[in-house]
């Protein structure tokens, strides 16, 4: 992943950093927890939403996925975190360097990698806390 020409209107100060992409089967639920995660965690590292396809339906879409990544990489990769099934196949396509696909609980996942990429964590440390939100208890 390279990094942007310019990320100084980023709102992550202009530092590289980890990006963060939901990809989901739905645009409006990639969307609203990307939100709730940076509602969290601050917004200067956002989540990406790359869910539904590119007329609004239910699916995946390998371009709004491939968009997406675009927009988070920040310089120093990018984490993509699906919801299930067809999206994390969708997801795969886009593993190699600088992007990884987490196997983790969507909501918790995509909040724990929010976190750890605006605390300026590295690649591994974004997908390891993504990954530790599988033994997230409630009660």
């Amino acid at each position: 992943m390279s990094a942007p020409a310019s990320r100084a209107d980023r709102g992550d100060g202009g530092r590289p950093v980890v990006g963060v992409v939901l990809v989901s089967h739905s645009g409006p639920l990639a969307v609203e927890t990307a939100a709730l995660a940076a509602g969290i965690c601050g917004t200067g590292v956002p989540p990406e939403a790359a869910g539904g396809t590119g007329d609004g339906g239910l699916g995946t879409g390998a371009d709004l996925i491939a968009a997406a990544i675009a927009r988070a990489d920040r310089g120093l990769g990018v984490v993509l975190i699906p919801d299930l099934g067809g999206s994390v196949l969708a997801a795969r396509l886009f593993e190699g360097p600088g992007v990884v696909v987490a196997d983790v609980p969507f909501v918790e996942g995509a909040i724990a990698a929010a976190v750890a990429a605006n605390a300026g964590g590295s690649l591994e440390a974004v997908l390891a806390a993504a990954e530790e939100a599988r033994h997230f208890r409630k009660l």
